[in-house]
């Protein structure tokens, strides 16, 4: 199949990568990643990354889905549970096959900010407070994830959309590396109306509330809804998930949160 074309770059800022493993028809998909003591790193060609969609709307990696995560595996490591896995209560209305809400009124966000560097992610209920650093497009066109050497990194798409300004930003981060869980390790465990900060180079913090947490498997990955254009400041944090193939040793699949933003602190 053609890949399609990119877009071009936005103006300004913005974060977000790219992590989506091969999906396996015979993986054991509930296996944990610390099933199997010496298992070998998610690959990171280009199987498993789908291409940037056509739609010159779309401003992220499409799936950032190439696994973040290597599976936790040191021969000799002392494995801790599997990361966790989002429950069907906190997937976006009608996700959980539930017929969607009808839309009502709701009070007006914060005025959008104006796009400035992401410096650091901050989610204090799972522990995390971690540096940015920009990913950009690799020369096969998919963007290259942050190293996976520094557990504590995460990871934003520089030619996207800066988090707090109109549109979609998305920030994704290892699941894990060989030393043991990294800095979204427990991304799954979020749950909606629980806040991420996400602090800024002009001095001010952008703080989102999550609508959803969701697992997706990499041959159903919704592109347009992960990474559609927003008519109001969002954010996606991305990394592995929904289950893990011991056979090849690889997630099959991504946690995806949503959310947007409901205040700008000026420090």
């Amino acid at each position: 199949m053609e890949q399609p074309a990119l877009p071009q770059p936005s103006p300004g800022p913005g974060p977000g990568p790219d992590p989506s493993p091969v999906p396996d028809s015979t993986a054991d998909s509930t296996a944990g990643p610390g099933s199997d003591p010496g298992s070998a790193p998610c690959p990171e060609p280009r199987q498993g990354r789908r291409p940037f969609p056509a739609h010159s709307k779309l401003w992220a990696v499409a799936a950032v889905g190439v696994c973040l995560g290597v599976g936790l595996i040191v021969k000799g490591l002392d494995v801790p549970a599997p990361p966790p896995q989002p429950s069907a209560a906190q997937a976006l209305p009608g996700d959980d096959g539930l017929p969607s809400p009808k839309a009502s009124a709701t009070p007006a966000g914060p005025a959008a900010m104006l796009p400035a560097t992401p410096t650091r992610v901050r989610i204090p209920v799972i522990d995390v407070n971690a540096p940015l650093t920009a990913i950009a497009l690799g020369s096969d066109g998919h963007l290259v994830p942050p190293p996976e050497q520094n557990r504590n990194l995460a990871g934003w798409y520089q030619d996207g959309t800066s988090p707090g300004a109109v549109g979609t930003a998305v920030i994704a981060g290892h699941v894990d590396n060989y030393s043991g869980p990294a800095v979204f390790y427990n991304l799954g465990s979020l749950k909606k109306g629980m806040t991420v900060d996400v602090d800024r180079a002009d001095r001010t913090t952008a703080v989102f509330t999550v609508d959803a947490v969701e697992a997706f498997a990499d041959n159903n990955f919704p592109d347009d809804k992960v990474y559609g254009a927003a008519s109001r400041p969002e954010l996606r944090l991305i990394t592995c998930g929904d289950g893990f193939s011991k056979s090849r040793q690889q997630y099959l699949g991504n946690v995806v949160v949503f959310a947007h933003l409901t205040s700008a602190v000026h420090h």
